[in-house]
């Protein structure tokens, strides 16, 4: 069965008024849009996972995830897109590399896409 790995902010410590976050976002919208990714990659019979991650422990966190294997991580929008996050983003990538080297990284471009970003690296888009 594929695994899928979807690394993000934990949603109750996203910054929802950050500017460089989509007009409207609210933790409520993050939270069903990673239970939305999780329902379309098991009605593709994939096996996903999500890796909520804060700041403070995020390669921690990862590590911990990646101890199983997985065929694709995706990091989410929510890690890169934020300017003010962009040293996360470089030690998430980092920790990914290390943790799990060879595997496939992904980037959505809103939830709704993860699984066709994760599909471009497996081979089935």
């Amino acid at each position: 069965m594929t695994r899928v790995l979807l690394i993000g902010i934990e949603p109750r410590a996203v910054d929802t008024f950050d500017p460089d976050l989509p007009p409207g976002t609210t933790r409520e919208k993050i939270a069903a849009g990673i239970e939305a990714t999780m329902s379309d990659m098991r009605s593709r019979d994939w096996e996903p996972g999500f890796c909520p991650i804060l700041a403070d422990g995020a390669e921690a966190a990862i590590i911990e995830a990646l101890a199983e294997p997985w065929d694709c991580v995706v990091i989410g929008g929510g890690v890169r897109v934020p300017a003010a996050n962009l040293r996360l983003f470089e030690r998430v990538v980092n920790a990914i590399c290390k943790a799990a080297p060879g595997t496939p990284i992904a980037f959505n471009t809103e939830p709704n896409d993860t699984a066709d970003a994760a599909a471009r690296w497996l081979g089935r888009a």
